[in-house]
């Protein structure tokens, strides 16, 4: 008889609420004249296992403040037309620099379309253990 795998994972998650930067983006020229204030919403899992226990020490877990700092000034930086694209960038950035195994990521344009407050896009990446 094969044994029944484990149904206990466990995945310590590390959230960014209502994160707001500038950047540029947008599809229509109108758009990509001055910046906007995009609102991302970000969740990394924290790298390592039920094995590893949680400690006191910030090289064992992600530093969210480097996170925010990093997306911003990658934002600073890099232009793009879709919030898709835009997406995608923040998650390989996340899963690549802070080594989070599984991410998801919600980025919003806020009110650029008249009666809506706001548009979003979510993807996730990565493995969820």
């Amino acid at each position: 008889m094969q044994p029944v795998p484990s149904t206990n994972a466990y995945m310590d998650i590390i959230a960014i609420h209502d994160f707001r930067v500038e950047t540029q983006i947008g599809f229509h020229e109108w758009e990509r004249r001055l910046p906007q204030i995009i609102q991302l919403d970000l969740e990394l899992a924290i790298p390592g296992s039920e094995s590893t226990p949680r400690t006191d020490r910030l090289r064992d877990t992600i530093d969210y403040g480097a996170v925010v700092a990093r997306v911003r000034d990658s934002l600073a930086t890099t232009h793009f037309i879709l919030i898709e694209r835009l997406s995608e960038h923040i998650a390989d950035l996340l899963r690549t620099e802070f080594k989070a195994p599984w991410v998801r990521v919600t980025v919003s344009k806020i009110g650029i379309i008249k009666g809506v407050r706001r548009v979003s896009v979510t993807i996730e990446r990565g493995v969820r253990t």
